[in-house]
């Protein structure tokens, strides 16, 4: 069925395949798979009587699989209660990581990020205006990643094209001479630059090439290009990385299907068909109801063309089981709250949802140290090179070869008991002197709300002191 959908969607020529495969994948994640499909589900016959196939129908009833388990993977990474620490050793500079964090509202941009970057690859582009940090994030769908021959992990150009409707861009104030026909819309980061193109019409080829927007373009002068290019998963193929979903795209369609077709048979089932069988004693309209009674002959007859129940249950336990198999295939949360019977410990919880913490172990990598690690490192660089205030500080110089890390927090939240199991624990080791003070707090800071350590041990002492 997804074959057969996937074939209805509209693929321009012009473009690159990936970009076919990307917006069909994103078409499943946004929910918007099924707008090509030209029925409405309850419409069994067309204009002219013909029978309209399930395959060219859209289904009433659509169960958002793909996009739950994006984002239960997501509130494993970025939420709230899961953003990781970036620790430095240089407690200036810690803190004022920590601040940029708030400043620039970069969980909410990593949020945006990973549910974006689920179809196999997103883009993060900085901006720094007026000493302030700025990140945007950008889909892969029509940019073109280009890496340094001499440092393959390095970005040497990034570009962005994709057509547009001349009378959008004259509202953007380009000067267009047929605005109602495409032209190709175009851009470009490098090392010191990024230059804009004044838009040519589709089907045309400029002379000597694109030609270079002055009035637009910008002179950054960082050094490195602006963008965090991220892939999603290992594996996938060329710049975008393995799509977190893909293995249960064809059963949450075919769960759709089966759950819009359970549906139908229960509307069918509180209004089934009234079966008359000639002849019958009256010509008035029959209106079915307890109160209109019909009156047949001895050679008449009437019912009602009743289904029953069991094609329902079948449907139900086969969508469940459906369930199961995509859920297990894309590492998704397979448990169930029915089954809880009391409160669990964090550790019992991390057993449960084994499978979904496994992915979002995989996406700490990706999203973690290839994304957020990265675009820290950027803005730092580009503090070297430009005033960057954050919150009315001034950013700190940064010695070359610093080690900046990612301090994630639990899971799942301990228990009391827990909680007592782990103190007891760190302070056994701390008097055995095999592990310091500092470690001891910083392996407990996620769960007290410690957010500078150093402090923290500066006013334990103070009260020791003081107590003593």
């Amino acid at each position: 069925m997804f074959d057969a959908i996937r074939a209805l969607t509209p693929r321009d020529p012009d473009y690159p395949s990936r970009v076919a495969t990307l917006d069909v994948l994103r078409r499943v994640l946004n929910g918007t798979l099924y707008d090509v499909l030209p029925y409405q589900f309850h419409e069994e016959r067309g204009a002219g009587g013909e029978y309209i196939p399930i395959r060219q129908r859209r289904p009433c009833i659509r169960y958002a699989l793909c996009r739950t388990v994006v984002e239960d993977s997501i509130a494993l990474l970025f939420s709230e209660g899961h953003f990781p620490a970036i620790v430095c050793a240089e407690p200036e500079t810690r803190s004022f990581l920590a601040d940029l964090v708030r400043d620039a509202g970069l969980n909410a941009v990593m949020i945006d990020a990973a549910l974006r970057g689920s179809v196999g690859s997103v883009a993060l582009l900085l901006r720094i205006l007026k000493g302030r940090v700025y990140i945007s994030v950008m889909d892969s769908l029509f940019l073109a990643p280009v890496w340094r021959a001499d440092a393959p992990d390095r970005l040497a150009t990034v570009t962005e094209q994709y057509k547009v409707r001349g009378a959008q861009l004259a509202a953007q104030g380009f000067e267009i001479a047929e605005p109602d026909i495409d032209y190709w819309f175009m851009r470009r980061w490098d090392a010191e630059t990024e230059t804009w193109f004044l838009p040519w019409p589709v089907g045309t080829t400029p002379i000597g090439g694109p030609e270079p927007d002055a009035a637009r373009s910008v002179r950054h002068g960082l050094g490195f290009v602006p963008v965090v290019w991220i892939r999603n998963l290992p594996g996938g193929d060329g710049v975008d990385g393995a799509c977190t979903f893909r293995a249960a795209v064809e059963t949450s369609v075919e769960i759709d299907y089966q759950l819009s077709q359970a549906g139908r048979g229960l509307t069918y089932s509180s209004d089934p068909t009234l079966l008359i069988k000639e002849p019958a004693t009256t010509d008035r309209e029959i209106i079915k109801g307890a109160g209109n009674a019909l009156v047949v002959s001895k050679d008449g007859d009437a019912r009602l063309l009743e289904i029953g129940g069991t094609a329902a249950n079948a449907v139900i336990d086969y969508v469940r089981v459906l369930r199961e198999l995509a859920l297990e295939s894309v590492h998704g949360n397979r448990s169930s709250a029915d089954r809880i019977a009391a409160a669990q410990s964090g550790r019992a919880l991390e057993l449960m949802n084994q499978g979904l913490i496994w992915l979002a172990d995989n996406l700490r990598i990706s999203y973690g140290d290839n994304g957020l690690l990265a675009l820290v490192r950027m803005i730092m660089a580009a503090a070297e090179r430009y005033p960057l205030t954050v919150l009315g500080r001034p950013a700190p110089k940064m010695e070359p070869g610093t080690r900046l890390s990612l301090d994630w927090p639990r899971w799942y939240p301990q228990s009391a008991a827990d909680q007592l199991a782990e103190a007891q624990t760190l302070s056994t080791l701390m008097q055995a002197g095999q592990i310091s003070r500092e470690t001891a707090i910083r392996s407990i800071a996620d769960d007290y709300g410690i957010e500078d350590i150093t402090a923290e041990i500066a006013r334990i002492k103070k009260e020791t002191t003081h107590d003593a």
